[in-house]
Order: structure tokens, then sequence, then C-alpha cells
């Protein structure tokens, strides 16, 4: 068994086609089917389904994916921090993100790139469950999302806490002038209006759909998607008004775009920036968390104006 079989079967896992699959692995489709019967030789297991085509993993298979996948992200971590050390500190920072969190990544990531121009950044966006485990087998070097802290201490995890600056109703006032007189957004106010929202399994929603829901009310999406992007085209267009996290969204780029705070009690889980305990954290991983705790000390005392200029 070697480490290049484990990625080939993470490869075929998230290609779900042995061509694909192949050609994620930079190698020809025979020579990826011939490794992994290999490595099903070696174990003494049928790992996966064959037909015509992929038809997914045996139970056996499933259980090795497990451990693959663990294995091949702690070698993708020992190659990133291999390079730290050669090149000082530089290299690719590996970033778990919760869509919609509390605080901008893009203006997190450039201050901190003032103190270290040399870190590299590759971004992933995941759900909250998937965060966890993304940090627990070092697939990701660093995680921002919202978290139970009982269970971050159980993991020995580091953490910065992020301003809940609670939430805003984004809008247009040309399509939507009557909200310009409304300071603070009351629920009833909020639950009349047609919005543009994430999809309801990401955990902002939930958090939104409870809140609604305990208040007798029910919210009236227009528009749903998992792309942010669409969201707010959404918002410019004037299919509907959005929903976001105070501090989410970089207020230069919507200037059109007004905001109002939305009376709305605090979620149950907190938005915090994560790295792995002192020791197990990457040097890339530990020097960014402190740029970044540093940062979000001097910022987050700030509360952003009502109106995105």
């Amino acid at each position: 068994m070697d480490i290049k079989q484990l990625i080939y079967l993470c490869n075929l896992e998230r290609e779900r086609h042995f061509g694909r699959a192949a050609e994620a692995s930079f190698v020809s489709q025979p020579t990826l089917s011939m490794r992994l019967k290999n490595l099903e030789k070696e174990l003494g297991l049928n790992l996966i389904n064959r037909g015509n085509n992929f038809e997914g993993f045996t139970a056996e298979g499933l259980r090795v994916l497990s451990w693959a996948r663990e294995i091949v992200a702690v070698y993708e971590g020992l190659k990133l921090e291999v390079e730290s050390l050669k090149q000082g500190m530089s290299g690719t920072l590996r970033i778990g993100v919760m869509p919609q969190c509390s605080v901008s990544l893009a203006q997190l990531i450039k201050a901190v790139s003032q103190a270290h121009p040399g870190l590299d950044y590759r971004v992933s966006e995941v759900s909250a469950d998937q965060l966890i485990e993304a940090l627990s087998s070092h697939s990701v070097d660093v995680g921002i999302g919202f978290f139970e802290f009982s269970t971050l201490n159980e993991l020995r995890f580091q953490l910065v806490s992020l301003d809940d600056g609670g939430v805003d109703v984004v809008y247009h006032p040309d399509h939507f002038p009557e909200l310009d007189n409304i300071g603070l957004m009351t629920a009833e106010q909020a639950a009349a209006l047609p919005l543009c929202l994430s999809e309801p399994s990401r955990y902002f929603r939930r958090y939104l759909d409870n809140f609604f829901r305990q208040a007798g009310l029910e919210l009236h999406p227009r528009l749903e998607s998992t792309s942010i992007f669409q969201l707010m085209q959404g918002v410019f267009v004037g299919i509907g008004c959005a929903l976001v996290p105070s501090g989410h969204l970089i207020d230069e780029m919507h200037p059109a775009l007004k905001r109002s705070p939305l009376d709305i009690t605090p979620m149950t889980r907190h938005a915090a920036l994560v790295v792995a305990e002192p020791g197990r954290a990457t040097a890339l991983a530990q020097h960014f968390f402190t740029a970044a705790g540093l940062w979000l000390t001097q910022q987050q005392p700030l509360k952003p104006p009502a109106t995105i200029k």
C-alpha cells in the first residue's frame, strides 16, 4: 500500500467516475484501475462496486475510505509544513469556512497578508458538521464558522471569538423605498418581505427559520441559492431582500444597497476562528491565527454603518 493508492481512492470518491478520477490523479484510467485493484488484493477486500461504470463503494470500502481521507489529509498537511520549513513563512494555507459567517474572509486575508506576504490561500466552503471533521482530520488548517464552544474546548482547539453583530436586512432602495424609514426592523416586518436566502440546509438559514418559526412567523424566500453572489444579484435587481450576518459583506462592493438591523435573538452557537491546539497546528496556521486574532481584536469594537456605501 502507498499514498498514491489512497489518493486515487479519495479522488474516485470525489469524482464518482473512473475517468474523471484518473484525470484528477494525473494518470491514465487503466493505471488508476490497476492500482486500486492492487490495493484491494493487498487488503483482501473488495472496496469498489464495479459494473459497466463506477457503482459506489462496498461497506468495507467505506470503512477503508474514511481512513484514507484522514491519511491523505495528514499527508497533504505534511507537504505544506515541509514547504514552509524550506521557504520560511510561505506556502498554502487551507481554510474551511461556513457560508455567511460574521466576518469578511477576504478582508481578513488581506490584513494577514500585510504581516505574512508569502502566504497563499485555498478556501473551501463547508457545512457546520463538515468543518469540525475537516479540522480534526487535518484536511483544513483553519476553520471559520459557528461552533459550540464546549465542543471546541473538548477537542482542545484554539479559537478567537468573532463579534456577533446580529443580522441585517439588505435591500435596494429603488425596489423597496418603504424600508428607508425603518430603523430596527421587527420580525413581523421582515417576514412580510420577499427574500433571497441561502438554502435550508445551511446553519445560518436554519437559525433564521427556527427564530421565525418560534415567533409564529414564516419566511417567504423568492430566491434560494448556495451562492452568495447569486443572492446579492437577486437583491440588486429587486427579487427580494437578503438576511445576512452583520460584517459578512464588504460595504464598498454594494454601493447601491442599504441595510437595516433586524431585531433577532442571538445564535446558540458562536462565530469563531479556529485552529488546532499548539503543537498540532502547522506553523503556517499558527502564524495566521496569531495575526488574524490581532486584526480581529482591533476591528471588532467597530460597528458597521447602517448604509452600505
